[in-house]
């Protein structure tokens, strides 16, 4: 079962996660609460012990190694799933955890974020997923709060998709490195993925630093996304929340 749960979530990462889950939504009879009833693939979205979103509070001070960002490409593809807008990276780009090689597939974005910080939700959340070698994911997160605009979203919202049409071949280089929040503090915690089939064993790295987006770019990405794509927080259960 485990094995067959994370060649489903690698294939929901490299493509479409309603293509193996089911047909699912953020609200209604499909929504969050239903997902786990849709698929039995879905299992995890209903019974799993450490699910994300989660309310990142009580965290704990440890000496956590700090993250080794080596992002060397570019953005390939932007496209809207219909769930999300999800933009494509060229391989080779990785970040080091634990002593290994995370290879970045894509990323995407959410709103209102899906995380809470200490009770607080942010305008929006992005989430950059990795892989390594034998499958494992790790999600890095950052928190998008309302701002200045940002000029690296002013060049992908040029491009995004205001519909699910499939694939778009990115025309300005765009390098998640420059995503990222200038300082690299943040919280780590044990969790899954927070779309059907919501497989757990997922590191997530969420950065304590906000970026910034425009209030206009925040209401054209839910525009986008017909309003809101968000996943409720879940239980912490026994989970211990590290931080540096």
């Amino acid at each position: 079962m485990f094995k067959k749960n994370l060649l489903v979530a690698i294939a929901s990462i490299l493509l479409s996660s309603a293509a193996y889950a089911g047909h699912w939504t953020y609200e209604g009879d499909e929504g969050p609460e239903h997902w786990g009833d849709l698929s039995p693939d879905n299992y995890a979205c209903s019974k799993g012990k450490t699910q994300t979103p989660i309310d990142i509070e009580h965290e704990v001070k440890a000496e956590i190694h700090p993250i080794k960002f080596e992002y060397t490409t570019d953005g390939s593809e932007i496209f809207n799933n219909g769930h999300t807008v999800q933009v494509s990276v060229a391989p080779g780009s990785s970040i080091m955890v634990d002593g290994k090689a995370f290879q970045l597939k894509q990323f995407h974005f959410h709103t209102p974020s899906e995380n809470l910080v200490h009770g607080k939700p942010y305008a929006m959340e992005l989430h950059l997923v990795h892989a390594d070698a034998d499958g494992n994911l790790a999600v890095v997160g950052v928190m998008i709060q309302k701002g200045e605009e940002n000029p690296v979203l002013a060049e992908l919202w040029k491009q995004m998709p205001n519909t699910a049409d499939g694939n778009h071949p990115l025309e300005a280089k765009v390098n998640p490195a420059s995503l990222l929040p200038e300082k690299r503090d943040y919280y780590r915690f044990d969790g899954s993925l927070t779309t059907p089939p919501c497989s757990e064993g997922v590191r997530w790295l969420v950065m304590k630093d906000p970026i910034t987006a425009s209030e206009e770019q925040v209401e054209k990405f839910a525009k986008a996304v017909h309003e809101h794509n968000a996943r409720p927080v879940q239980p912490v259960g026994a989970r211990v929340i590290l931080t540096n």
